[in-house]
């Protein structure tokens, strides 16, 4: 089935090409999932204040945050652009505009490597060569090995495929150093356990939409209390790697109080979310989307925290 056969109903008809500008420059902005990028500059911008130990060069920054979005941009395009036809068969995903025909695939892919290519340039040109051989690594981690990889045959999918999204620390930290260093590998390593506690909760929320596409996430797969059991170990794993980052002499007695304060809400929301499933409660009173969005919450706190640090030492 083609997304064009799967486009919904009410949408209009005709070419990309005829579609109002701003309509299509919006569907072009969307190929890249701004929300989705917020989160990775989240933990890319902070990251540049810890190896400074203070403020960076804004230049800099602006140049990362940039070419980080142009990265990130491209392997989204890329993403849609391979993944158009579950797409089209998700309720969740059906107005992407690879569905609804507001952007041709050919354009998608164009778009997509033309970001893919130019930010790898930009970001050896204007940051350092490092940095640009991280963000490409990031980009082709996700598209080829996520995406095209492992998203449609195991479970694990979303486990090792979110080391692309942990990728935006050694950045930021290269950005600044030109080297790479433990604390930009603690905090991938935090990413790394963060990515399926975050994601499952929203993936138990539209398990259908996955089982309708053959896409076999965790939640498709395992009864909601084997998934929460999965949910709360890799918590408590997230919990004690962030933890680690204090020993390290990178941070002040702030840091450590910070992880442990938010750790111990994250740790209440997933064992909340065991216990309703071990009940055996379904549906909304299962309230997986609390910890969803907790998860974004916790994130962002973090690495602000990150972020102020070198002022508190």
């Amino acid at each position: 089935m083609t997304a064009v056969e799967s486009r919904p109903a009410g949408l209009v008809e005709g070419t990309p090409g005829h579609r109002p500008l701003t309509a299509r420059l919006g569907a072009f902005i969307a190929l890249t999932k701004p929300r989705i990028i917020e989160l990775l500059l989240i933990t890319t911008v902070p990251v540049m204040f810890l190896a400074q130990r203070g403020v960076p060069d804004l230049l800099l920054v602006l140049e990362v945050v940039v070419g980080g979005y142009l990265s990130a941009g491209g392997a989204n395009a890329l993403n849609m652009y391979i993944d158009r036809d579950i797409d089209a068969l998700m309720t969740r995903t059906e107005r992407r505009p690879l569905v609804t025909g507001m952007v041709s695939p050919r354009e998608a892919l164009v778009f997509g490597v033309a970001l893919a290519v130019g930010s790898t340039l930009w970001f050896w040109a204007l940051v350092n060569p490092l940095s640009a051989a991280l963000s490409l690594a990031a980009l082709l981690f996700y598209v080829v090995v996520y995406t095209m990889g492992l998203k449609r045959r195991t479970a694990q999918n979303i486990v090792w495929g979110g080391i692309a999204g942990c990728m935006p620390v050694f950045i930021g930290w290269s950005a600044v150093t030109d080297s790479l260093a433990w604390p930009p590998v603690v905090l991938f390593l935090v990413i790394f356990f963060w990515t399926p506690p975050h994601y499952w909760p929203l993936s138990m929320k539209v398990k259908d939409d996955y089982a309708n596409a053959g896409v076999p996430m965790l939640p498709v797969l395992a009864t909601n209390e084997a998934v929460a059991k999965q949910i709360v170990a890799y918590s408590w794993v997230m919990v004690a790697v962030s933890l680690t980052l204090w020993p390290l002499g990178h941070t002040s007695v702030v840091y450590p109080v910070t992880a442990v304060l938010l750790g111990a809400l994250w740790l209440k929301e997933a064992h909340g979310l065991l216990s309703r499933a071990k009940s055996g409660i379904v549906g909304a009173k299962l309230k997986e989307m609390r910890l969803f969005h907790w998860s974004i919450t916790y994130l962002t706190l973090l690495f602000v925290e990150i972020a102020i640090d070198p002022f508190l030492k």
